[in-house]
């Protein structure tokens, strides 16, 4: 005679995945919550080499300059009169935050100047500016 399957013998052979999944949830709330956010400027731009040139860890505010005088914050292209508004935005955001400028090698210097006043008036006064290192 051939044996008959019962549900009850079926429900015996299951596999239970609730706490596994718990864990999971658990781990990506961990990470989510401890991973830090690096906002870039959004363009790429060819920096003047310098021999005392260093590099800075930590997280910080970046602003591009392209060598036709855009400017880049937060991969959007902006005005010179929205830096501070961005700036200081950004700076609640990061109040430990210092601002790097990236300016290219053939950027105009009177624009990097604006720059460094405007985001001076957002009232962060650790400012740098990006150079590669020299060979």
């Amino acid at each position: 005679m051939a044996r008959r399957h019962t549900d009850s013998e079926a429900d015996g052979n299951d596999i239970d995945i609730t706490p596994m999944l718990d864990i999971v949830f658990i781990m990506l709330i961990f990470f989510i919550v401890t991973t830090s956010f690096v906002k870039e400027s959004g363009v790429t731009v060819s920096r003047p080499s310098a021999q005392t040139a260093e590099e800075k860890k930590g997280s910080n505010i970046l602003v591009a300059i392209r060598a036709n005088g855009e400017i880049w914050i937060d991969r959007r292209a902006i005005d010179v009169r929205a830096v501070r508004p961005n700036i200081e935005r950004m700076k609640a955001e990061n109040p430990e935050g210092a601002v790097i400028i990236q300016a290219d090698e053939y950027s105009p210097t009177g624009l990097l100047v604006k720059v460094m006043d405007q985001v001076r008036l957002a009232g962060i006064s650790n400012i740098s500016i990006s150079a590669e290192a020299a060979n």
